[in-house]
């Protein structure tokens, strides 16, 4: 998942602005009592999200894979005072602890929190979204993907993460080509050879493919 220097990250990341106090105890959490911790957007990639969010100003957010919230309370960041976040997760195990972070955040009334399948729940949500976070199981991005651009305003954003998959989206970093792989490339071409967006590809921790609906 990491793809520059270790010290280069490090000095990235002491150069970003830091996490906040509740940010901060998800984070440790997550680490010290959560299967595959690695799965948290983390202390780069959140701020990132951020500032994404604060600069897109959103009304309405899609966030598909809550895991244990550390993203969603990111994108929070930049939601407009009447808005939503709309966060859909399939792991049940999770909904207290994830719920107990939405009331310390003070977000209780702004997030709608959906357990359960996403692909059979994003089309029930009836709203128009400035903003969609995937990242849940790559084998359905493309079928997510889909369910959500014509719920998208024009000028609104789709952000992808894990494009890269720890590089093995190139051959010389995998030893076979396994389906989550096969289902990656196939979504990043996808979208990048979709005439309604234009997209950019960035290198962030394990890679976020952003696409703006025209």
């Amino acid at each position: 998942m990491e793809f520059i220097d270790e010290e280069l990250q490090q000095y990235a990341e002491e150069h970003t602005s830091p996490e906040s106090e509740l940010l901060h105890k998800v984070n440790r959490q997550t680490h010290l009592s959560v299967m595959k911790p690695r799965m948290l957007s983390g202390h780069l990639q959140g701020r990132l999200l951020a500032m994404f969010s604060q600069m897109i100003q959103p009304n309405q957010i899609l966030e598909i894979g809550t895991y244990t919230g550390y993203s969603a309370l990111c994108l929070a960041e930049g939601l407009q005072p009447n808005g939503t976040l709309h966060t859909i997760d399939i792991n049940e195990e999770l909904e207290d602890r994830v719920r107990g972070y939405f009331e310390e955040a003070g977000l209780t009334e702004q997030v709608k929190y959906y357990i359960g399948n996403a692909l059979q729940i994003i089309p029930t949500i009836d709203a128009i979204f400035d903003m969609v976070f995937i990242d849940a199981d790559k084998i359905n991005n493309a079928t997510y993907y889909d369910l959500v651009i014509d719920k998208v305003r024009p000028g609104g954003y789709i952000i992808a993460d894990n494009v890269l998959w720890s590089g093995k989206v190139l051959e010389k970093y995998r030893k076979k080509l396994d389906e989550d792989t096969a289902a990656l490339l196939a979504f990043n071409k996808k979208v990048h050879d979709d005439p309604r967006v234009e997209n950019i590809l960035l290198p962030v921790r394990d890679g976020l493919l952003v696409a703006r609906k025209k």
